[in-house]
């Protein structure tokens, strides 16, 4: 017997005894409604629950969707013959750089996002995301930046660098005007977003699956989404640190990208695809969950070699990393580097071959698969095209045909393969197998099918003939085209080929709209699945919350439908008259406390507007109106937060079956601190990355570096910025020993110490831009002094946020919210506050020792 066995045969649920009995009281449905219950009219914006915010989420970036397929089809338009004058040359720079932003940046990371958000909760068994105020303001964020910055299109300065932006092309020289800069924003609201999606996605997979859930019972979607989150919080980092970089460069004239000045616009290139390539998996992988989810739902048989596809998608999340570099085989990089790469592109078909043998030995070892259902119909579609897209994948990977077909038609064609393959057709797949669960009834079987059948020939007769035109050396991202033999046939095959597949994305609109219906009830389990989000459900989840005992609970305890609905399991009402949720352990998903979640306010919304309208006014250099928004956005922010925190006297809670939980918890197994440590993680990415950025500079252009100690500040300044870091730490460090005590007077002298603190931080950076200003080195005069000013301002901007998160620490203890056993606040701040120390001392290691180390 294993150690989940035997935990499962101790617990309650498998003599035939479950956690609560019936009759359950009848006030106690009444209250679990009454607390999830929405808010009615035009409150309902300021709904949190995870169901609201998911659907808005996802018809977002489905419009998104809507929207660049529009743009794909006036380029198609354009392209449809030779020497085409539809679009100008100007127009259609915009429209194929808004394709491929909106696409990327608008359309799939938040649509996986999305989707995460909504079926995340249910398939753990959680009544919800352990942050849903979190996900609300990551949404609203993106809807309105989002929105905005496609409006730029209407308004003649949506930007016309590419997706990928290259420098020198988008910096102040060549691309003057605020078109860049609305590209720059558009990214920065996704990074906002990703990076919030990502802490959910952790802390929610990790901490509120339901007990006896252990990762090893794990669905394989959420193992899927937890890798993602890995992605992204170790690749957005270093697009964020890019585009902070070009908009420095932008506006400042600091000439990172600036070949004259010892820039190098390969830099560019490394940051942009070092995030660019894994993102192509942040798309996959959880397309693939999602298959791996529909073929055991549509074939009656679990997936087969379960073990296998989870190593699969982790070893595919590692290898993601090392293959930013077969984007630039052209470049000129060193033979080494192009051989590694070369041989890493080809390793990572290993474990995408093992999920794609996983999937058909299950489908070969089916119970049930006739008649053939559109989910199923878009999952072999996907089959075709992404089998097709990788094989081409690998020819890319060989260098001397990389040479050949670079910046043709070719990667065009294998990029859509790809990206439509890998994502788009499971998409479709996951909309028509998981409508059920959200609406009424299910979407129609005949229109789906005709919408299957349209985008499958359709992306095939589109860009299958762009292999050919790629191959016969037509150039991308051209407006128009001589008449070159075999061009203009093959190029409008593509463009009837775009037509078919808006006529099936038509279809399904049309189908959404006729037969889409959200209420207070879904369609329920018309898949016969064997996971929990296909339990009977509520705005609350489900009634109560079950202990699992294998991977596909529905089938392995048939009737643990009927026990969830009667309230028979866990936490079967709302015992606090508040939203709460069970927070389980990481490994064996042991019940460890309550957590009270929040309900609607206005405040995520507010706060969204707030960032949305700071960066918005910012970029077109309406300074003081960006002010006044950012600081409405910070109060909004202080004010959500402070109610997170709450009071810890609450008596235990029995959830049933004898388990009586704690409300809240503090340290380390609060999910707080988890949420924390995600977010130290991703500080110390951007961090690695501007490291990253200054040796890289310093390898092409040795020459800007100081060949002597006497342009650089002198060895007192570091030691006094340092030794006041240390300080600012040891007096935190102090703080914490002082909280331990229960006495109220020591509440003055911690804020006291606390305060002093936050003086010593501001000081360090006082100090350290002194000592700077001390030597003839200026940020506009070299890549040497905008890398060492860089990684000043980097550490400038994190003391802000420490010392913002002090004085918040300060106001909770001067209104005596803050003590030995109510510390959320000040055990976040602390470790927060750490963090921001150690990078200092780096970032002073790096920027006093480095040059004289070469001196």
């Amino acid at each position: 017997m294993t150690k989940a066995e035997a935990l499962d045969s101790a617990r309650p649920g498998n003599d035939g005894e479950l956690p609560n009995p019936l009759p359950r009281p009848a006030e106690e449905l009444e209250r679990l409604e009454q607390a999830w219950r929405y808010p009615p009219g035009i409150r309902v914006l300021t709904e949190v629950n995870n169901n609201i915010i998911g659907v808005l989420y996802i018809g977002t970036a489905f419009l998104f969707f809507l929207l660049a397929g529009v743009l794909a089809l006036l380029m198609r338009t354009q392209l449809a013959v030779p020497e085409n004058h539809l679009l100008a040359p100007e127009t259609y720079n915009q429209v194929f750089t808004m394709h491929g932003t909106v696409m990327m940046f608008l359309f799939a990371v938040p649509m996986v996002e999305a989707v995460g958000v909504l079926l995340l909760p249910n398939m753990l068994g959680a009544r919800d995301l352990p942050f849903p105020r979190l996900s609300a303001y990551a949404y609203w964020a993106y809807a309105v930046g989002g929105l905005v910055f496609f409006g730029s299109l209407f308004w003649g300065v949506a930007p016309r660098g590419g997706w990928f932006m290259y420098p020198p092309l988008t910096s102040y020289e060549f691309s003057p005007g605020d078109n860049a800069d609305f590209w720059l924003l558009g990214i920065g609201f996704i990074e906002i977003s990703a990076i919030a999606g990502a802490i959910e996605i952790v802390v929610g997979v990790l901490r509120t699956r339901a007990p006896g859930m252990t990762l090893a019972r794990m669905p394989i979607y959420a193992w899927s989404m937890l890798v993602v989150a890995g992605l992204i919080i170790f690749a957005f980092p270093a697009v964020i640190l890019a585009t902070l970089l070009l908009e420095v460069e932008r506006s400042f004239q600091w000439p990172f990208f600036i070949a004259a000045k010892g820039g190098d616009p390969l830099l560019w290139q490394h940051l942009f695809w070092f995030f660019g390539h894994p993102e192509v998996y942040i798309i996959f992988l959880p397309a693939a969950g999602m298959v791996s989810m529909i073929i055991p739902a549509m074939t009656g048989r679990p997936l087969v070699g379960y073990r296998l596809v989870v190593l699969a998608l982790v070893g595919t999340g590692f290898l993601s990393f090392g293959l930013w570099v077969h984007h630039m085989f052209t470049t000129g990089i060193p033979q080494l580097s192009v051989s590694f790469f070369s041989a890493a592109s080809m390793a990572v078909a290993v474990p995408s071959g093992i999920q794609v043998f996983a999937w058909i030995a299950t489908v070969a070892a089916a119970r049930r698969m006739r008649p053939l259902k559109t989910p199923m119909l878009f999952v072999l579609g996907f089959f075709f095209i992404f089998v097709l897209g990788g094989l081409t994948g690998v020819m890319v990977a060989v260098v001397p045909f990389d040479w050949q077909a670079h910046d043709t038609y070719f990667i065009v064609a294998h990029l859509h393969y790809v990206l439509i393959g890998g994502m788009v057709f499971p998409l479709f797949a996951a909309l028509y197998f998981w409508a059920p669960y959200v609406s009424r009834k299910p979407l129609s079987e005949r229109i789906g099918k005709w919408a299957f059948w349209l985008m499958f020939i359709g992306v095939n007769l589109t860009f299958f003939p762009m292999h050919l035109t790629g191959l016969a050396g037509m150039p991308r991202r051209v407006y128009t085209y001589a008449d070159h033999p075999g061009w203009g046939a093959l190029n409008l095959l593509s463009t009837g080929g775009a037509y078919l597949i808006a006529a099936g994305v038509l279809l399904v609109v049309i189908d959404m709209a006729l037969h889409f219906r959200i209420s207070g009830r879904n369609a329920g389990n018309v898949w016969n699945a064997g996971t929990l989000e296909w339990l009977p459900n509520g705005n609350y989840a489900s009634r109560s919350i079950p202990r699992v005992t294998g991977r596909e609970p529905l089938w392995e305890q048939p009737g643990l439908p009927r026990e969830v609905e009667q309230g028979r399991w866990y936490l079967p009402g709302a015992p606090t008259g508040r939203r709460e949720t069970v927070v389980t352990s990481p490994i064996e998903a042991e019940p460890q406390y309550l957590l009270l979640m929040p309900g609607p306010g206005w405040s995520p919304l507010v706060s969204a507007l707030g960032t949305a309208g700071f960066f918005l006014l910012l970029t077109v250099k309406m300074v003081l109106p960006a002010l006044l928004f950012g600081v409405v956005a910070i109060v909004a922010l202080l004010k959500w937060l402070w109610a997170s925190d709450p009071e810890p006297d609450h008596p235990r809670v029995d959830i049933g079956g004898g388990v009586l939980l704690p409300v809240q918890m503090t340290g380390p197994s609060s999910h707080s601190w988890w949420a924390m440590v995600v977010l130290v993680i991703v500080s110390a990415s951007i961090f690695g990355s501007m490291v990253f950025s200054y040796l890289f500079l310093w390898t092409v252009s040795p020459d800007v570096w100081p060949t002597s100690t006497a342009v650089l500040p002198g060895w007192v300044w570091p030691a006094i910025s340092a030794s006041l870091l240390l300080a600012s730490a040891m007096l935190v460090r102090w703080c914490n020993r002082r909280l331990l005590r229960a006495e109220s007077s020591t509440q003055r002298s911690l804020q006291a110490v606390l305060g002093a603190a936050v003086l010593l931080l501001f000081a360090s950076v006082v100090v350290e831009v002194a000592g700077h200003l001390s030597t003839p080195v200026s940020p506009t005069q070299s890549a040497y002094g905008a890398a060492v000013y860089m990684v000043g301002a980097l550490q400038a901007f994190f003391v802000a946020v420490v010392a913002c998160m002090g004085l918040y620490t300060i106001a909770r203890s001067a209104c005596g919210m803050l003590s030995a056993r109510r510390r959320q606040t000040f055990d976040n701040t602390r470790l927060f506050w750490y963090y921001a120390v150690a990078q200092g001392l780096a970032g002073l290691a790096l920027v006093h020792g480095f040059p004289r180390l070469l001196a």
